[in-house]
Order: structure tokens, then C-alpha cells, then sequence
């Protein structure tokens, strides 16, 4: 009875002693709070379940892509990049990785980022025809220009981003010009988001360039239109976002991959908090509707982690253990 007893007060001291070890085993976590909305939720959604569900000393710290990632394989900090765009950096991450300085833990975001012309989703159920760029570029007439109605409209990404020289030369490679179309110079993002707004309050016809996740997507229903051909890498390089290609060719859209990113020391310290990031990635509908809701109310990355933790209990909580989820719940009521 004695070793019974003796038996069971050893195995409880020690199962004890695991559970406090996994905080501290965590200890100090830095995450990079990236200036752009998408990623001041997610790392504010990590600062939460670290903090609240694994008894992390989580702290916010302002990053940006390449800073942040720079920093992270000389320096070791920040633990933590939640939304990683590896397009830009990909050559530099792929090197850390193999050095086994940082790891690539789960996607941000499952589909990666989305870039495409789009038509309002009202437009596409009264127009089911419609579903490749070439097949919109058959019909002027149903996209009228504001300013010469006789010629079909496709509006451009703002004036200075990369995605204006992609936006061009798709026009050119498409026939846009021959078939009857105009480049609509949106001058802003402010400009281009404001014309989509007018079309959806007027009902009217759109066509043009935009991208996820975003806001507007998650205000207002868009359906992609397809490019007809499949992604061409060295077509990409060689014209698609080369300005000024005298002969540009119908491409698709380069995928942009988005994942969290954490460094080696972390993922080998910090037992069940690197568990965690291994499975958290929210969809791009997910994304598109809590950035949609953060623009209505004004909220900060902290206002849209926890709204979305309280309106996605589904979701979040086949990301951790249940002890966590019932703390992180708690914390959050």
C-alpha cells in the first residue's frame, strides 16, 4: 500500500512538474506586429493563445517583411513572424531553412495570397457566360468606361504598385485596346476601393484588378475571372511584370505563398506553443470577413483577434489543447 501510495504521489509530482515545464519551456516569446491589417490581427491572435493558453510572456515587437526576416536569421528575433509573404524573401528563407535557423510552421493563410481581375458576384449570376478575362474582353458593351461609355472599362491597380505593370501588360496581352476596352487609371488604392464601392451601391457593371485578403473582398461578394492559361514562371520574369514589355502573352497569376515563420531556437524550446502554429491558418473568406468587419468598427489588430476568437470557437479550437482552449476562452469573455 505504501509503494502504492508512494507510487502515485511520484507520478503525480512528475506529470505536475511536465505541466508547469511546458510554460516555461515557452518562456519569452517576441512577434513580429507587421504595419498591415491582416497581420496585426493574426500576430494578435497569436499573442492571445500564447499568452492566455500556453502561459507565454508573449510580446508584440513592429516588423516589417524584409526587416523582420533579416533580423530573425542574424539576430534570432523575433520568435515569431505570423504572416510571412515569402514571394519577396523566398531565396533568403529557403537558405536559413536549410542552415536550421528558422522553420516554416503552417500557412497563414491556406490559399496563399490572390491576385486577379474580378467582376461583382450580382454581375456574374446575371452573366454565367463570363468567366475567363477572354470572355469579358468579348463584351465592351457591358462594362461601359465612366468616361466614354461607348468603350468597355478595366480598372487598374493603383498608380506605382507592381501590380500596375502586371494589370498593363495582361490588357495588352489580352487585346484590351483592340477589343474595345479602356485602362482605367484608379490613381490609389483609395481610388480603386472607391470604385468598387460605387458599383456595388449603384448595382452597376465592374471589371478590373484587385486582391486578397483584404476588406473589400470580405464587403463586397467578387468573382475571379480565370486567365484561361496556367501559371508561366519564365514568362512571368521575362514580360508579365516587366514594364513596358513590347509583347506581353496571356499568363496566369503567380501564387503568393504566406506562412508563418519561426525561428529554429523557438521550434525546438517551445514544446506545445510550436504545436499550435503548426496548425493555425485561417482561409481567405475568413480573412476577407474579419478584415471587412475591423474596417466597419475601426478596430485594431487586438479588437479583430478577439472577435475573431469569440465568433470561430469551431475553428480556433482544433488548433490547441482543450485545457488551452478553455483558458484562452475564459480570458477572452
Amino acid at each position: 500500500m505504501k509503494k502504492l501510495l508512494a507510487s502515485t504521489i511520484l507520478a503525480a509530482g512528475l506529470f505536475g512538474y511536465a505541466g508547469s515545464a511546458s510554460a516555461a519551456e515557452c518562456g519569452t516569446v517576441t512577434i513580429a506586429n507587421m504595419n498591415w491589417q491582416s497581420a496585426e490581427a493574426l500576430a494578435n491572435l497569436d499573442k492571445i493563445i500564447l499568452s492566455e493558453g500556453y502561459g507565454c510572456d508573449a510580446e508584440l515587437v513592429a516588423g516589417d517583411t524584409v526587416p523582420t526576416f533579416t533580423s530573425m536569421i542574424e539576430k534570432g528575433q523575433p520568435d515569431i513572424a505570423p504572416e510571412g509573404w515569402l514571394n519577396t524573401v523566398r531565396d533568403q528563407l529557403e537558405k536559413a531553412v536549410k542552415e536550421e535557423k528558422l522553420v516554416y510552421a503552417a500557412p497563414a493563410i491556406t490559399e496563399g495570397g490572390t491576385e486577379s481581375w474580378w467582376i461583382p458576384k450580382y454581375f456574374a449570376d446575371e452573366h454565367p457566360e463570363i468567366k475567363t478575362i477572354a470572355d469579358a474582353m468579348k463584351h465592351p458593351e457591358l462594362f461601359p468606361s465612366p468616361e466614354d461609355p461607348k468603350k468597355g472599362a478595366v480598372f487598374n491597380c493603383p498608380s506605382g504598385w507592381a501590380c500596375q505593370i502586371t494589370t498593363t501588360n495582361f490588357f495588352k496581352a489580352y487585346e484590351g485596346e483592340k477589343n474595345g476596352f479602356t485602362l482605367v487609371d484608379t490613381g490609389s488604392a483609395a481610388g480603386l476601393d472607391g470604385s468598387i464601392a460605387k458599383a456595388y451601391e449603384r448595382k452597376d457593371p465592374w471589371l478590373g484588378y484587385y486582391w486578397g485578403p483584404t476588406a473589400i473582398l470580405g464587403k463586397y461578394p467578387m468573382v475571379k475571372l480565370e486567365n484561361g492559361v496556367p501559371f508561366d514562371e519564365a514568362e512571368w520574369k521575362r514580360c508579365t511584370v516587366v514594364a513596358d514589355c513590347p509583347d506581353p502573352k496571356p499568363n496566369g497569376w503567380a501564387i503568393s505563398d504566406i506562412y508563418t515563420v519561426v525561428t529554429k531556437k523557438f521550434a525546438d524550446s517551445s514544446g506545445p506553443a510550436f504545436d499550435y502554429l503548426k496548425k493555425r491558418q485561417l482561409s481567405t473568406d475568413e480573412f476577407n470577413k474579419l478584415l471587412a468587419w475591423m474596417v466597419d468598427n475601426q478596430a485594431t489588430g487586438e479588437d479583430g483577434a478577439k472577435y475573431y476568437l469569440k465568433n470561430n470557437e469551431a475553428v480556433w479550437t482544433k488548433w490547441v489543447s482543450p485545457e488551452a482552449a478553455d483558458k484562452v476562452k475564459a480570458a477572452i469573455q
